[in-house]
């Protein structure tokens, strides 16, 4: 595999597993009632996060995993588990709701950021954003790129700043998307995506549990699209 084939499929692959674009109506409800300076420290915060934690795991693997004992699909299930949770607050309109008062309640730019960027970080930046299979998959290409030595370490990690500036770009766009549906509209949406969220957990949870266990979870059933 040529350097360019790695940088591209590590990309392509990276940036459908965060899915900045298919975020965008959540990050948007979440920084509703924020001015455009305060969404764009949010986005450039989540964005700093993604990358810091995609490059270590990129040169640790899954050492912090293993540090404490964890396995994948146990990660894996917990991941789901969190997501539901924030599937239901997304279903019920406590999640924007919630985001809403914390708008209401900040007397500044910086209180509001402050305040949000720790509510955001988990669950939404993490595993929203960075989930399972976006750690496997830096992980997977981290042993691919060994092959091209400090070359490819330095591939891997442009890839991975690459995406997170893709990241912040794409939830920049946050204000034409809240005009496009208007408050109403993201409302909508969000539930939609809060019950979708909740699908994708359970499927977390079957694939965790695939993984862990032998014949307790049907293969069609864990990954009913995988060929």
């Amino acid at each position: 595999m040529i350097h360019w084939d790695f940088a591209v499929n590590f990309f392509v692959a990276l940036f459908a597993l965060l899915d900045p674009i298919g975020n965008v109506p959540v990050f948007a409800a979440s920084t509703a009632g924020a001015s455009s300076r305060e969404r764009a420290q949010l986005a450039l915060y989540i964005s700093l996060f993604a990358a810091g934690f995609l490059i270590f795991f990129y040169f640790s693997g899954l050492s912090l995993l293993t540090f404490f004992g964890i396995s994948m699909p146990a990660f894996r299930i917990a991941g789901g588990i969190i997501l539901f949770i924030l599937g239901l607050k997304m279903v019920n309109d406590d999640f924007t709701a919630g985001f809403a008062d914390a708008a209401a309640d900040a007397g500044d730019g910086r209180t509001y950021v402050r305040r949000n960027i720790e509510r955001m970080i988990v669950p939404f930046a993490m595993p929203l954003l960075i989930g399972p299979g976006a750690i496997s998959t830096v992980v997977i290409y981290a042993s691919q790129a060994k092959e091209f030595g400090l070359q490819g370490a330095a591939i891997g990690v442009g890839v991975i700043i690459a995406v997170s500036l893709a990241t912040a770009v794409s939830f920049l766009s946050t204000p034409l998307i809240g005009k496009l549906f208007g408050k109403i509209g993201l409302s909508i949406i969000v539930r939609v995506l809060g019950l979708i969220l909740c699908a994708m957990a359970v499927q977390f949870v079957l694939a965790g549990m695939a993984d862990a266990t032998h014949g307790m979870i049907l293969k069609s059933a864990a990954a009913p699209y995988a060929h």
